[in-house]
């Protein structure tokens, strides 16, 4: 099941898969890839929901999920469902549904699509303890699921109802975690044994999704669910998206890491991008990241490699040897335009012609370009050269003894050029990319890197030419996430012409390393988007616990809004805060409940005053 034999690794094609029709529009084969977000409103409150899903619409999204927690609701969707055709919009519905098969067989008979949970649709929800079954008790544990699913998909047919089979990393089940673990492995095979149902009743409607907040987990599902459908002769649409990814700035490049990884490998047939922030706030942002891939099939030829010594579907970080602080063990660096003026500082700052004539003030590193460094008669110890090419670098008679900087390009790692550098040990490479598919290019060049042996540090650069903030973050965490996901690179350089500030290259830089779960440098929050489960304000919160506890280091915070996917996806989370009920908080010190059933006006307090009881409390 190696991924090289499914996907094109070297040249970009979206991958084929069958088409599904929702309404009015189609998922999957040749249709664009579409966009779509959630209802954060009370289901019963129709006047609300319709609202919200009209500024959904408004804002460019093509189905609009609404959840569905019960028999109720599932009827109201008929009545939210005119109000939006009223205003002349024909979009699709979606019922989420979690826990209650009774309220997606009403609103299968309503709405154009019907999205339900492996995890929980017929099994109960996890409380994450082994269970022990034989081979007998595991298959008549199928035989109950396949009872439950099969009138709901009659009722799909008779209406011509699409499903979406939506795995959830946090809400999967004892019975699968028990027999596959709380694994990528364990996803897949909580999606298939659904999908098997419906291909053996000759059902083909369906869209699969497989989600998670961490970004490693839910791009090696989706590449191992592309595995195993294709082996079983199956190719559903796949929708993508990082749960729980947060707000801000965090949830963007969160968001594009995930989601752009799976791009662009050309997987992806839908997609939502989750914030804790209004659902049309998605919207843009979705929009924007599905734009970047738009056209990319005619980049440059890249050299393919016929020996891929890479596992798609697992992490291991590429072995190099040290040189100062980087490679090796130490975590990937940030190389910055200018000097930081907060607290995430770049280990390296570049200053391009600049003459370092005094000492510099020793809270970094820095590099010059190799003109200057050869024009200076003494160099600092922490002053550094970068050669533009291999002959410069070769030719020069002035390099460092500690550390030279070498920019090269895919194209560059021909056998004579591996072979010269193999056994530098003061060397770090600078990769960098003008190719369209930058992030093919560049994978290519570190594939290399592996065959030939060389394990020279390498720090990866992408240049733009980006005026706004929010497009720089999307496209740079697209380009470089899955990099470093795949465990490539021991460095970020992000370089940009345009007007956005040199902190916010530092910001972004610090905020792929974290997404990408190579490096963590600030707290992180593991935010959901909100629903019709959530009982409390799910944004004003987040922003309160955010603003109290953003100054504590490498600490991760669970905000949930409900009890679904709180525990699960909170799984290396140190801390939670969960909705309960109207009003009630329950907090949890990783998977453990601590405090239960809080009054809300006081459950940030006591969540400060726990994280104080265990130590993790640094005041500002």
């Amino acid at each position: 099941m190696k991924y090289e034999n499914y996907i094109s690794l070297f040249q970009y094609n979206r991958l084929k898969t069958r088409s599904v029709r929702v309404g009015k529009i189609e998922m999957g084969g040749n249709n664009p890839i579409r966009i779509q977000s959630m209802t954060s409103t009370n289901t019963l409150n129709t006047e609300d929901t319709i609202l919200q899903s009209l500024r959904i619409i408004k804002a460019g999204g093509e189905l609009v999920r609404i959840t569905t927690q019960g028999e109720r609701e599932a009827e109201n969707l008929e009545n939210i469902k005119k109000g939006i055709r009223k205003e002349g919009f024909d979009t699709a519905i979606a019922a989420d549904i979690h826990f209650n098969p009774k309220a997606a067989f009403v609103a299968a008979g309503l709405v154009e699509k019907v999205r339900i949970n492996p995890g929980n649709f017929v099994d109960k929800r996890a409380s994450f303890k082994k269970v022990e079954f034989t081979d007998e008790e595991y298959h008549n544990e199928l035989i109950r699921i396949e009872e439950k699913v099969v009138p709901l998909i009659k009722i799909c047919e008779q209406n011509k109802t699409a499903l979406r089979i939506g795995v959830n990393h946090g809400s999967l089940s004892d019975r699968i975690m028990s027999r596959y673990g709380d694994t990528p492995k364990g996803m897949v095979e909580s999606a298939m044994e659904f999908l098997r149902i419906c291909v053996r009743e000759n059902f083909l409607d369906v869209v699969v999704s497989l989600k998670s907040s961490n970004t490693r987990v839910m791009v090696h599902s989706n590449r191992l669910m592309i595995a195993k459908m294709i082996d079983e002769d199956m190719n559903f649409p796949l929708h993508l998206g990082v749960t729980e990814a947060g707000e801000g700035e965090d949830g963007r490049i969160k968001s594009s890491v995930g989601i752009g990884a799976l791009l662009a490998d050309g997987i992806g047939d839908t997609i939502r991008v989750s914030l804790t922030e209004p659902p049309e706030d998605e919207i843009p942002v979705a929009k924007k990241l599905v734009e970047y891939f738009k056209e990319r099939d005619t980049h440059k030829k890249i050299n393919g490699l016929n020996s891929i010594p890479v596992n798609f579907y697992e992490y291991s970080k590429r072995k190099t040897h040290s040189v100062l602080n980087v490679g090796g063990d130490f975590v990937p660096v940030v190389i910055g335009n200018a000097a930081s003026i907060n607290e995430l500082k770049p280990e390296f700052v570049y200053l391009g012609n600049d003459i370092a004539i005094s000492t510099p003030n020793g809270y970094s590193n820095y590099i010059i370009d190799e003109e200057v460094w050869e024009q200076q008669i003494f160099h600092y110890e922490n002053v550094f050269p970068l050669y533009s090419s291999f002959n410069n670098f070769y030719l020069s008679d002035h390099q460092s003894p500690t550390l030279n900087f070498l920019t090269i390009n895919a194209a560059d790692l021909h056998d004579e050029n591996l072979l010269k550098i193999k056994n530098h040990k003061n060397l770090i490479l600078i990769l960098v990319t003008t190719n369209q598919n930058g992030f093919a290019d560049q994978r290519a060049a570190f594939l290399s890197l592996v065959n030939a042996k060389v394990d020279i540090p390498v720090i990866i650069k992408r240049s733009y030419k980006e005026n706004e903030l929010e497009n720089l973050q999307i496209k740079s965490a697209s380009d470089l996430g899955g990099l470093f996901l795949d465990g490539f690179g021991d460095g970020i350089w992000i370089d940009n012409n345009g007007k956005i500030d040199e902190q916010d290259l530092i910001n972004i830089s610090f905020g792929i390393l974290q997404a990408s779960r190579v490096r963590t440098s600030k707290t992180e929050y593991i935010s959901c988007p909100g629903c019709g489960r959530t009982l409390f304000d799910l944004q004003k919160t987040t922003k309160e616990i955010r603003e109290k506890t953003s100054h504590l280091k490498n600490l991760k915070i669970g905000i949930m809004g409900c009890i679904v996917n709180g525990p699960g996806e909170m799984a290396d989370a140190d801390y939670g805060y969960v909705g309960a009920g109207p009003g009630k908080i329950t907090l949890y010190k990783n998977k453990e409940v601590v405090k239960k059933n809080i009054q809300e006006e006081k459950a940030v307090e006591e969540l400060i005053k726990l994280i104080k009881e265990n130590g993790d409390w640094i005041d500002k």
